[in-house]
């Protein structure tokens, strides 16, 4: 496999900025800023992707609801059998004896991974839901 290439470019900053940057380079543990600013950049583009685009996405679909509540496990149930394909695994856990925390691995279409996730989050009965989308890592290099 052929080295991959790399394009060097300069950048200019405010000396507070740039100050600010270092000391995040040094908290997170990046060897040099060349490698934070890689980072940064792909979180802007996988972002800007969600937004403007109908890419695949993978993510996450955050779940808290009582189950006490009638109807709303089957309620849940019934919005993720109807999406197999998207869907890719559950996990289930009980927080006390009346709330749950489900997170959903999703997968596909931005747009059919975002309305699961609105189904799922305005499905009565859901106190809280959060998506949380990212790339499939396939159209960004390393």
């Amino acid at each position: 496999m052929k080295p991959e290439r790399v394009a060097r470019f300069s950048v200019s900053l405010n000396k507070q900025l740039l100050k600010q940057l270092d000391a995040m380079v040094k908290e997170k543990g990046y060897a040099n800023r060349s490698l934070a600013l890689a980072d940064m950049i792909r979180d802007n583009l996988v972002e800007h992707r969600q937004e403007f685009g109908d890419g695949q996405v993978a993510g996450t679909v955050t779940l808290v609801y009582d189950h006490h509540k009638p109807h709303v496990q089957k309620s849940l149930t019934e919005i993720q059998h109807g999406k197999l394909r998207s869907i890719v695994s559950a996990l289930h856990v009980h927080l006390d004896h009346r709330n749950c925390l489900e997170v959903l691995v999703v997968r596909g279409k931005a747009s059919e991974v975002k309305s699961i996730a609105d189904h799922l989050i305005g499905a009565k009965g859901v106190k809280h839901g959060k998506l949380s989308l990212t790339t499939t890592g396939k159209d960004l290099p390393a």
